[in-house]
């Protein structure tokens, strides 16, 4: 093996194998998958891969680098300039600015979408509509198809739009979603395909795309040779970070791509695929090699450089029962003597007591909260938990808060913005009307169904006469709305949006003045976009958190403890990490053991979950749990045994502890003064005439 360049010094010898693999072949090289274990240094070996590459010739305008955050491809860019930078000195700039294809699979979707639009029946125009928006359109199509009014109880616009999202994503019929994850509402199968059926044609007469479309169009467009080869004639290098989390879409969407696999990489791990509810499928990253003739190259990282080789081999041992995966045993150099605790305790109310305890302790041995985690399959396993932290005065975060987006303030602006770049948007102009005072539903759809007939439907707006009861915030909306059609520059346009809204949310609510600090960090966020459509697309897809609505953050205090699921912790680390009810109905979830696929998401959970901890990790098994349906002095209760995943054959990978422990009861010595009887010889008197 030749010398490794100055800036691989960093790289192990698989790590550096998968940087340097086909690098000097150009856009010939053969596809290739990285299976990257937990803490295996995953984002850094592909930071290092896409830098090789350009340092290599490569020019990174030419590279289609997709993640799963905005904020996951920025941190790549970083690395990628950093890296770059060792070897080019300040032109690793220019670098990092011409890496301009990195992104989300939805982001670059949205991008390539605006430019084909004309060629596959689109309007370059086109808005887009977050989950709630769509969900909300949904609604609307329910109601005007009757389907709200029907006498059984029909799904509701939530449930209707996960049905939707997940035939869509998944590439599967919709009997077969509603027979595997919504057997409650197979029933109304027929009704379903006719909202859906609905709801695509409300989508397309109002020039919108939710979520979904950013995929299936682009999926449907890469269909076409012609347009294929237009798109992938752009890369010569396609990357793509945490693999196992796609879905059947998103692998159509690279096979387009990159049809015989050149100049393709994944990354990702099938011992870490959690998210199925989201469509994802495990299937993706076990079936890749094989897609390939010749089959894609494969290289494992399997060196962890964040947990001691206890927890390791005890994460090793429950993820080695899986029915399906690519071997890999994770080691480290990190030695210890603690093993990981498997916590036998009475119920969930002493599980709370022995985490309070042990966190209490960790911190006066020096671990600050921040580096602590409470982890748990379900968001309502820490109820028990919480209450104790709060009586303890110890603080917490829980992750779980609101979107930025999700955020009514916010989403009342954006839809103001969205509806003037598109007044066809009527879930956008629904909401901005009946913001003011006396325009209700009826008086918006008037509003709404007159511009839609009109050929210039903000122009006929601004001509319209004031509904009979709206207020004088009218003309203070039309004037908004001819302000922000001219387009006098950006983000001024937004600026005029908020004066024109303040009254309304100081009218609207008590906390205005924090959701007042949303809008101006909104103002904040605007000026680092070029223009208002580049705004509403990128904040749409991925928004970052809300100040006035995040979920349980501590009161002025440095230190907090960190609560989270195991599907929000995927990614993070901690010192100590203690896993809540590791029982059969915790982990696996009583709602996982349906199917054998997902059985073995739940055993990926638990091993995500092991993964987390860096030196210290407990496992808390209650025996008892309280049945929540019965009268406050009920005492009715189910037992529950340690998961299944943690077989009898596998306890040896663990310290098994009892809390509280049990103390053998002290009997002082008697007096030598007591007589002695003969109790035995009493007891067979008692049976002698």
């Amino acid at each position: 093996m030749t010398a490794a360049p100055a800036y691989l010094d960093s790289l192990n010898a698989e790590q550096r194998r998968a940087v340097e693999f086909g690098v000097g072949e150009g856009a010939s090289a053969g596809p290739l998958l990285v299976i990257a274990g937990a803490g295996s240094g995953k984002t850094n070996t592909l930071a290092h891969r896409v830098a090789h590459l350009i340092v290599s010739g490569a020019d990174p305008r030419r590279i289609l680098l997709m993640t799963f955050s905005r904020r996951a491809a920025a941190e790549m860019s970083k690395r990628v300039e950093r890296i770059a930078g060792k070897v080019m000195g300040t032109g690793s700039g220019v670098v990092a600015d011409a890496l301009t294809w990195a992104g989300t699979f939805h982001g670059m979707g949205a991008r390539i979408l605006r430019e084909l639009a004309p060629h596959i029946g689109l309007s370059p125009e086109f808005t887009i509509h977050d989950r709630e928006d769509s969900a909300d359109l949904l609604n609307l199509v329910r109601h005007e198809l009757g389907l709200s009014e029907s006498k059984s109880r029909f799904p509701t616009k939530g449930t209707c739009l996960s049905i939707y999202s997940r035939a869509v994503n998944a590439q599967t019929d919709l009997d077969e979603v509603l027979k595997t994850a919504f057997p409650w509402c197979a029933m109304w199968e027929q009704q379903l395909r006719t909202l859906f059926g609905a709801y695509v044609e409300a989508k397309q007469r109002q020039n919108v795309l939710d979520y979904d479309d950013l995929l299936l169009y682009w999926a449907g467009a890469m269909s076409n040779a012609a347009i294929a080869a237009e798109v992938a004639g752009r890369f010569d290098h396609v990357l793509v970070d945490e693999y196992q989390d796609t879905n059947r879409l998103q692998a159509a969407i690279l096979l387009g791509l990159k049809p015989a696999g050149q100049g393709m990489t994944v990354v990702g791990d099938d011992a870490q695929s959690i998210y199925s509810f989201r469509a994802a499928t495990v299937r993706n990253i076990l079936d890749f090699p094989a897609q390939f003739q010749p089959p894609a190259s494969v290289i494992t990282l399997d060196r962890n450089y964040r947990s001691t080789q206890p927890i390791l081999s005890a994460a090793n041992a429950v993820i080695g029962l899986a029915a399906e995966r690519f071997t890999k045993n994770l080691w480290t150099e990190r030695l210890s003597n603690d093993k990981p605790q498997l916590v036998t305790v009475k119920d969930e109310a002493d599980q709370a007591r022995y985490v309070v305890e042990r966190v209490l302790e960790d911190r006066e041995g020096g671990t600050v909260l921040k580096q602590q985690a409470v982890l748990f399959r379900t968001s309502s396993h820490s109820g028990p938990l919480e209450i104790e932290l709060t009586r303890r005065n110890i603080p917490f975060v829980k992750f779980g808060g609101l979107k930025f987006l999700d955020a009514a303030h916010i989403k009342d602006m954006l839809a103001l913005l969205r509806w003037v770049e598109n007044p066809r948007d009527r879930v956008a102009g629904f909401r901005v009307l009946q913001l003011l005072p006396g325009i209700g539903p009826a008086s918006a759809g008037r509003v709404l169904d007159a511009m839609a007939e009109a050929e210039d439907s903000v122009a006929h707006l601004l001509a319209l006469p004031a509904p009979p009861r709206a207020s004088e915030h009218w003309d203070g909306l039309l004037e908004v709305a001819g302000h922000l059609r001219a387009r006098s520059g950006w983000p001024s346009d937004l600026y005029r949006a908020r004066l024109w809204y303040e009254p309304l949310l100081e009218a609207s609510y008590e906390d205005a003045q924090v959701r007042h600090a949303d809008l101006l960090q909104l103002e904040q966020i605007a000026a680092g976009y070029p223009s208002r459509e580049r705004f509403l697309t990128e904040l749409t897809l991925d928004p970052p958190d809300a100040t006035s609505d995040q979920a349980g953050v501590p009161h002025l205090d440095e230190d907090y403890l960190i609560l989270s699921t195991i599907h929000s912790a995927k990614g993070q680390e901690w010192k100590s990490v203690h896993v809540l009810n590791v029982v059969d109905g915790g982990i696996p979830s009583d709602l996982g053991t349906g199917s054998t696929h997902e059985l073995e998401e739940e055993r990926r959970l638990l091993y995500v979950a092991m993964t987390r901890a860096k030196d210290h990790l407990h496992l808390i098994v209650p025996q008892k749990f309280f049945v929540a349906q019965q009268s406050a002095y009920g005492d009715r209760h189910v037992y529950a045994s340690r998961t299944r995943f943690i077989p009898k054959a596998l306890l040896e990978f663990f310290d098994n502890v009892m809390w509280p422990a049990v103390k053998p009861a002290h009997i002082e010595g008697l007096s030598p003064q007591i007589p002695k009887l003969d109790i035995t010889a009493q007891m067979r008197a008692m049976w002698v005439k």
